[in-house]
């Protein structure tokens, strides 16, 4: 009898050990969800991150705040970082997908900029649901080789010299805010919903594809099927600084769409101490200005982080300017309902776009 008995022991032992490596190999790595290069995920970063707190990042992607929703709503306990547009924290903290952070852990967290610090969209009852990382606009870029000098007005993207050369995201309420700038509105207060169907509706002749990352828009500009388009202006920065390609960022004297990108903890994360040293290392000003000089970036939330960049950067002369602070309207949440009436309104004018 004593075989099997020892058998079962050793059996018992082994499932142990085994489920306590696992445990220990998950406890060690971090796993973040996260928009693909853009900075958190930069080679480099991840290394120098890894080798400064031991712990392994295990990277997923996602290429829209919707699918990132979902990402985190039907993997329960997969994720502990998640990025995610300020403008959509609001949902995610109501759908129970991300829990408080407790910033007295992260070291770097004093230095962000009290404004973005204290949105009340990051903050519930007293407690913190995303870390401010970045912020931005959606504004136009330009294929240099197409203008002698810059444009200053969004009406540029209708000129008919630009017909078939026109390029806009793929994003439904970008898109509409966009048409509310360009129609003289505020983004978050759309009056005049047949105002903004009009502006887009005439713009559809112009465009020649829609674009959904990065790569899809620095491809058409680098075989110059482009002039001009709606871009992210840490990309462009990006477009230009590191992969060499004609491309200039405007900020239209009408104003431009800004946004706050904020890291937060989804619930259920197994490794929340692993959560905690990432975002406090991805808003550390030395990482900052390592990616701003080798890759490009949007505008650091943290102070110091700016502060560190020559005083003639992009990112502080121009996007600090009080008069580019005057034009930008922040995207702030919108609900469910208004979200599928622009869903319903740009699924009708694409249909148009041959």
């Amino acid at each position: 009898m004593r075989m099997p008995r020892l058998t079962a022991f050793l059996t018992a032992t082994a499932v142990f050990v085994s489920a306590f490596t696992l445990a220990a190999r998950a406890a060690e790595e971090v796993h973040v969800l996260n928009w693909k290069g853009y900075g958190a995920d930069e080679p480099w970063a991840v290394a120098n991150f890894e080798k400064a707190t031991g712990f392994k990042v295990v990277n997923d992607f996602f290429n829209s705040e919707q699918e990132m929703l979902t990402k985190i709503r039907t993997n329960p306990g997969l994720y502990d970082v998640v990025m995610i547009n300020a403008a959509f924290n609001d949902q995610a903290m109501a759908g129970k997908l991300i829990q408080p952070i407790d910033v007295s852990k992260l070291s770097n967290y004093a230095d962000i900029a009290k404004d973005k610090a204290s949105s009340p969209m990051l903050n519930h009852d007293g407690k913190v649901y995303g870390v401010p990382w970045v912020w931005g606009l959606t504004a136009l870029a330009i294929n240099d080789k197409s203008f002698d000098k810059p444009p200053t007005s969004i009406a540029e993207m209708w000129n008919p010299a630009h017909k078939g050369r026109v390029i806009i995201r793929d994003d439904a309420v970008e898109a509409v805010q966009f048409g509310a700038i360009a129609s003289g509105q505020d983004i978050n207060d759309i009056k005049d919903m047949d105002a903004v169907k009009a502006k887009l509706t005439s713009l559809m002749p112009q465009i020649k594809t829609f674009w959904s990352s990065e790569n899809d828009w620095n491809q058409m500009v680098a075989s110059n099927q482009i002039d001009i388009g709606t871009y992210w202006s840490g990309s462009a920065d990006r477009a230009k600084t590191h992969f060499k390609l004609p491309v200039s960022l405007v900020i239209p004297q009408e104003g431009a769409v800004a946004w706050l990108d904020a890291f937060s903890i989804p619930v259920g994360s197994k490794n929340v101490a692993g959560a905690e040293a990432f975002i406090n290392y991805m808003i550390d000003p030395k990482f900052y200005v390592e990616w701003v000089t080798k890759v490009g970036a949007p505008v650091s939330a943290n102070t110091k982080a700016v502060d560190a960049l020559p005083e003639d950067a992009f990112n502080r002369k121009v996007m600090g300017s009080p008069d580019v602070a005057k034009r930008i309207q922040f995207q702030a949440p919108i609900t469910d309902a208004q979200r599928e009436k622009y869903l319903a309104l740009w699924q009708e004018l694409k249909v148009n776009v041959k």
